[in-house]
């Protein structure tokens, strides 16, 4: 296979990963338009956008274990057939049980994407495939809700916006059939750490070590600002639908700038701490607003949360592909993007314990998680256990 044809497969790659983000994170805006057009209860929309996880778990674990046995390219095309199938389920259904049950179907087929199709990236392109697979998957997490809510302003129906991400995601599909697959290039590109000096001792077990402080910040760090803070929000904004737009656009793209100087200036592993350290800083800020969030402060905890989103997925996905035996690198990755997306069920463990706990206390127990995840990538650092 020439070089050319490689890039063509990555090409469609990239597409099935951006589809796969676009159909999980729409629906954090168009769960606005449910609520407030549909009269379904806030319970039930956020329930909806929390199952999505319980389909997504399993399927991120199954997904990479399948791709280590059966190769990527499979698992990744019957993961966005699925995704597609949930989205329709959706577009004819928008309440109660089947609402659940299609959010489900998504939360299924993305997980296999996103979990085979890393490993896939990674196998065309090492290291450089697996972070640019992080930022692909970023795109596809902002521009979606960014595009629901825009079209949303404009009066567009629910349905429309529902049948946009099933067509992408068909389209991504065909686009990924037509193009195949490739061997793993024999010089991939260098410009990550890919295998630190010389010969890195790997297991599993040491790049989850390495991976897990990261990854319960990813997540995390963003279902705070586009569903917790853009709730508490709501009542200093005129127009409630814009704030999820706006936390995506302000959270992805301080991500996607982090993620991207990282690459460019092949940042070393330090960064995981200040990532861990900005998710503190936004959980702190948030904390400190309590139930009442004025905009101002809306707008700086997004930067931070994702600033911590995007340092916290690289340093995460560096680590499983520097430390993992290449026949375990689908499952490694399937167990890492588990732990990532924990932090889908933050809002309702949240709203659960509003009542008892208040707003402030849950995030203030969550700051200091973070500090300490910073304090185990320190140590890690200085005893040399990762370099």
């Amino acid at each position: 296979m020439t070089s050319a044809h490689a890039n063509r497969v990555f090409l469609g790659v990239a597409l099935l990963l951006f589809s796969a983000g676009w159909a999980a994170n729409h629906f954090a805006s168009v769960l606005v338009m449910i609520r407030e057009q549909l009269g379904v209860s806030s319970v039930l929309v956020n329930a909806a956008f929390g199952i999505y996880a319980l389909g997504l778990l399993p399927s991120l674990l199954i997904g990479g274990m399948l791709a280590d046995r059966f190769g990527a390219r499979s698992v990744v095309l019957f993961g966005g057939v699925l995704s597609a199938v949930g989205n329709i389920s959706l577009l004819l259904f928008h309440q109660g049980t089947p609402l659940l049950t299609g959010r489900f179907i998504v939360g299924l087929g993305v997980g296999l994407v996103v979990s085979a199709g890393t490993a896939w990236a990674g196998r065309l392109r090492g290291a450089s495939g697996v972070t640019l697979a992080g930022i692909i998957l970023t795109c596809g997490f902002m521009v979606g809700p960014i595009v629901a809510s825009g079209l949303g302003v404009t009066s567009i129906s629910i349905d429309a916006l529902f049948g946009l991400s099933i067509a992408l995601s068909l389209v991504a599909v065909v686009a990924g059939a037509l193009l195949g697959d490739a061997p793993r290039l024999s010089t991939p590109p260098t410009t990550l750490q890919a295998t630190p000096s010389p010969g890195p001792r790997r297991s599993m077990a040491k790049a989850l070590a390495v991976a897990l402080p990261m990854a319960i910040w990813v997540f995390s760090s963003i279902t705070t600002t586009l569903i917790v803070l853009a709730a508490r929000t709501a009542e200093h904004f005129d127009n409630a639908i814009i704030l999820p737009a706006l936390g995506a656009a302000l959270a992805f793209s301080a991500g996607l700038i982090a993620q991207f100087l990282g690459r460019r200036f092949n940042w070393g592993r330090t960064s995981g701490i200040v990532g861990a350290l900005c998710s503190l800083t936004g959980f702190s800020l948030a904390a400190y607003a309590g139930e009442s969030v004025p905009v101002w402060l809306f707008i700086i905890a997004a930067f931070f949360f994702g600033t911590a989103y995007g340092l916290c997925l690289r340093e995460g996905l560096l680590g499983i592909e520097t430390y993992t035996p290449a026949h375990r690198r689908g499952t490694a990755i399937g167990i890492y993007y588990v732990f990532t997306y924990l932090g889908f069920g933050l809002p309702v463990l949240l709203d659960a314990l509003l009542p008892h706990l208040g707003a402030t206390i849950p995030l203030i127990g969550l700051a200091v998680l973070a500090a300490c995840s910073a304090a185990i990538r320190g140590v890690q650092i200085k005893r040399s256990y990762i370099v």
